[in-house]
């Protein structure tokens, strides 16, 4: 079991890396740069940019500790894709999930930030 745990993240690395290679990534590029004008690709650009420099963490080496600081950021990142879909978003199926995806997200934040304050972080 040890072995498959340090062989994992290499065997993952190393697929990333060849699909780097036969353009896997290239294609996501090209299609943002397909969608510059959109309001709705830079909304989602920027939070997830801003979701993701959130997510940079120094970690305290306690798993929950971490995790919950990590979760955090993400939540916040799921709610501000959320209020974009519901900004430009059409589907009210869509719409209804993202509503959905606030409230409980708000809830899971608020608990985390509990939870990390009564653990002294």
């Amino acid at each position: 079991m040890l072995v498959s745990l340090l062989v994992a993240p290499l065997s993952y690395a190393q697929h990333h890396e060849a699909e780097e290679q036969l353009g896997g990534h290239g294609q996501h590029e090209e299609s943002n740069q397909q969608h510059t004008n959109d309001p709705a690709v830079a909304a989602y650009q920027a939070a997830n940019g801003r979701m993701h420099e959130d997510m940079t963490m120094s970690f305290t080496g306690d798993p929950d500790v971490d995790f919950a600081q990590g979760m955090i950021p993400h939540h916040e990142g799921a709610i501000a894709m959320a209020n974009i879909v519901l900004e430009y978003g059409e589907d009210e199926e869509i719409r209804q999930l993202a509503e959905e995806i606030i409230a409980a997200q708000e809830n899971e934040i608020a608990f985390l930030r509990e939870w990390l304050a009564q653990k002294g972080h």
